[in-house]
């Protein structure tokens, strides 16, 4: 009878190695396009607010995957789903005379909003709005005091009008040209005063890079548990 024991030395069998899934598949710029389409629409909706818009917009046109796209969409329903409830509408005008006026928007804008600094100094953050035209309009007047438009990170600004002995100025990420990203436009008059826009990158640089090693370092240590 012969023995079945292994003989000495023998080795065992190697495994055969698993075979890796199919690539990821590249996005082309059509889905790029739809994607930013379902956002604008969702944003229309107000399901989210300026900087959301803003941010997942950006992310659209830098994805590479369609699990890229998908994961930019994921919380939103499927087009044609019924609207959500719109935020009631917000102020369109602000003021300050010999004094200070902050203003964080929330609600809806749907027309164009008024900043007026006159011996005083005005700040507008648009970053919490509903937008629903991607588009924001503001006239800024700046009379011996300081307009300072905030605004979220990865939009195009347009900045027209006039400054006399005073100064308008930009401070914003450039975007380019042929993206369809959200705008704000503003119409700016400034006499012995300033009218600022700036983004999120500018307005809070230091709070925003404690804010992204925070969320590093969460990453890492997340990472490491698994």
């Amino acid at each position: 009878m012969a023995d079945s024991t292994p003989q000495q030395g023998s080795r065992p069998a190697t495994p055969r190695p698993q075979q890796k899934g199919a690539p990821p598949a590249r996005v082309s710029d059509a889905e790029r396009e739809a994607a930013v389409e379902r956002l604008r629409v969702a944003s229309v909706e107000g399901r989210l607010t300026f900087a959301e818009l803003a941010e997942r917009t950006e992310k659209a046109y830098l994805a590479a995957t369609r699990a890229d796209l998908e994961e930019i969409v994921a919380d939103l329903p499927a087009m044609g789903a019924p609207g959500a409830e719109p935020a009631p509408p917000a102020p369109r005008r602000f003021g300050a005379f010999l004094g200070d006026c902050d203003e964080r928007i929330s609600g809806r804008i749907s027309s164009e909003l008024e900043a007026h600094a006159v011996l005083g100094d005005v700040s507008l953050d648009l970053r919490g709005a509903q937008v629903p035209t991607s588009e924001v309009r503001v006239c800024a007047t700046a009379v011996l005091g300081d307009v300072r438009i905030i605004v979220p990170d990865g939009v195009r600004v347009d900045l027209t009008g006039y400054a006399i002995l005073g100064d308008r100025r930009v401070a914003v990420r450039q975007v380019a040209p042929d993206l369809q990203v959200p705008v704000v436009r503003v119409r700016a008059q400034a006499v012995l005063g300033d009218i600022n826009v700036v983004d999120d990158e500018h307005y809070a640089p230091v709070r925003r890079a404690v804010a992204s090693w925070w969320q590093e370092r969460r990453a890492r240590r997340h990472g490491d548990g698994d």
